[in-house]
């Protein structure tokens, strides 16, 4: 059941996407628009454009949302590979999406700051830093609770 709400929130998520869809909308609102003084512009006029738009929107949410949870999960995991498999790498920064807001914001205050900082060096900053460089350019506070035995695995 499951591989199959995810092949059809997919497929659905494309389609919904494309320019053509997009028009295909706005043809049927002006056909809904031009029948309105067919219908004298009553009550049930407005309710069919109303519910259908209502419902559409409803269930893509749920569709748009399974599709990008998952795009999400699979950029975080091959960010974290590729964590993995950078030498010089902060390897703290894997997994860091299950962080809280607070842990969060201090990782990307210190990034921040080291980000300015190499801006301020300008290009006088040396390529090619040696490892204990690297490692002690890295910032340790915010290091994550119950983290700290993966940071260098």
């Amino acid at each position: 059941m499951e591989k199959l709400f995810v092949r059809f929130a997919t497929a659905t998520a494309k389609v919904a996407g494309k320019p053509w869809t997009f028009i295909a909308c706005v043809g049927i609102v002006m056909i809904w628009a031009l029948s309105g003084p067919i219908f004298k512009f009553n009550e049930t006029w407005q309710l069919v454009i109303n519910t259908g738009t209502t419902i559409i929107t409803f269930l893509m949410v749920f569709l748009i949302q399974n599709t990008q949870n998952r795009d999400g999960a699979a950029m975080q995991a091959k960010l974290d590979e590729l964590l993995f498999a950078q030498r010089n790498a902060n390897r703290r920064f894997i997994g860091i999406e299950h962080l809280t807001e607070e842990e969060l914001d201090a990782i990307l205050e210190e990034v921040e700051e080291r980000g300015l900082a190499l801006h301020r060096e300008g290009p006088k900053r040396r390529k090619g830093a040696s490892q204990g460089e690297v490692e002690a350019a890295q910032p340790k506070k915010a290091q994550p609770a119950g983290r700290q035995s993966r940071a260098r695995a």
